[in-house]
């Protein structure tokens, strides 16, 4: 049964709500005066606390829409080899851009004497593993997917030296003296998120009904697998939910789940509601889902651009308000939320202009060298 060619306007859409969110996370780093981890609830209140945790669905979703797209490209007239290729090379030219103009956007210097492995470096392994694994049968893919996801836990409390830090504990490893590599994204299961969204991607062959049947029953299916596996509190996250002073409190630790490296609960909670709304998404067809779309159809344009454009306004703000304060991320001498959220609904609306500027350029000019961008 062949796929498709055309866009899924789900994919989009759903794509284009994590990156506008996602963006949110960054405006807090740049302007927040949090001096604690904002879901630590020892000190937050729940605005601090959701603000962060709205934003773990971001890469969680991204990654896996990645294998997603990987597949449906293609329906679009790529042989398995054509897709492998573009998988490679994408994926070797976001490992560049992680250490050039994305880490510069983040610092605004050039000293490699710190070194970071964020989300972007994930994606670039992930697609250069995943451009070997579409030789394999869709069923061998899935298999080693869910079990990246499903038993990466039974290796939590694992020591071992940079290659096991680079595949499972964030850390950050000196390798010379004064040289360090910050380990923010280890690889596991990040890999796998994006094998399992690539299967996933075969959902799209089916008609619609057919097709919803089976999203909202993988998205409810994993929000239930969440709520019965984190109220047991044995397994799938090392950071266990504990009973708090009140019952609303309780509730903000039970869905406090661990991010770096992303924990099977982690996953279940942020993958389930992200697929399960996918149907009611795909007939989100007015402005509202327009304007998702365009920032979901150019996602690493409005990456790049998101970062320089924050960072920028938070230099900007210190020259204003600061006395001219250096700003490095987390370290702005901080605003309340209430200015986080202005800047950010600013940002995301100044940046719709460019990013549809690019998307009609996608559009109307079918160079391969724009895929890359």
């Amino acid at each position: 049964m062949p796929v498709a060619a055309k866009r899924i306007n789900s994919v989009d859409i759903l794509r284009g709500i994590v990156l506008v969110i996602m963006a949110l996370d960054h405006v807090r780093d740049y302007f927040s005066g949090f001096k604690f981890e904002p879901t630590d609830l020892q000190h937050a209140n729940t605005v601090m606390f959701f603000t962060r945790w709205i934003t773990h669905f971001c890469a969680p979703v991204f990654i896996f829409l990645s294998g997603t797209s990987a597949f449906l490209s293609m329906g679009a007239g790529r042989t398995v080899k054509q897709e492998a290729w573009r998988l490679l090379t994408r994926g070797l030219w976001l490992i560049v851009l992680e250490h050039t103009i994305v880490r510069f956007g983040w610092m605004f210097d050039m000293d490699y004497n710190a070194l970071f492995l964020q989300v972007i470096w994930a994606i670039g392994i992930s697609m250069i593993v995943l451009s070997a694994l579409i030789f394999l049968p869709r069923a061998v893919i899935l298999f080693i997917g869910l079990a990246m996801i499903f038993l990466h836990n039974l290796l939590d409390g694992v020591q071992g030296g940079f290659l096991w830090q680079l595949l499972h504990v964030q850390n950050m490893y000196t390798y010379a003296p004064g040289k360090t590599v910050f380990i923010i994204y280890p690889l596991i299961p990040w890999v796998g998120v994006m094998a399992v969204g690539y299967c996933f991607g075969a959902l799209f062959w089916f008609e619609a009904n057919k097709r919803n049947k089976w999203l909202y029953a993988i998205g409810f299916s994993a929000i239930a697998l969440f709520i019965i596996l984190r109220f047991a509190n044995i397994y799938g996250d090392p950071a266990l939910w504990q009973t708090q002073p009140t019952a609303w409190r309780t509730v903000l630790s039970f869905i406090n789940c661990t991010k770096y490296p992303p924990s099977l609960l982690y996953l279940l909670m942020t993958l389930g509601p992200a697929i399960a709304a996918m149907p009611l998404l795909e007939r989100l067809t007015g402005t509202v889902g327009n304007i998702f779309k365009v920032y979901g159809r150019v996602p690493l344009f409005y990456y790049i651009l998101h970062i320089y454009l924050i960072h920028g306004i938070a230099l900007a703000s210190s020259y204003l308000f600061s006395n001219g304060a250096p700003v490095k991320v987390f370290e702005h001498p901080g605003y309340d939320l209430p200015v986080v959220y202005g800047v950010w609904l600013a940002a995301v609306f100044i940046l719709y202009f460019p990013c549809r500027w690019f998307m009609h350029k996608k559009l109307s000019h079918r160079k391969w060298w724009l895929s890359y961008l």
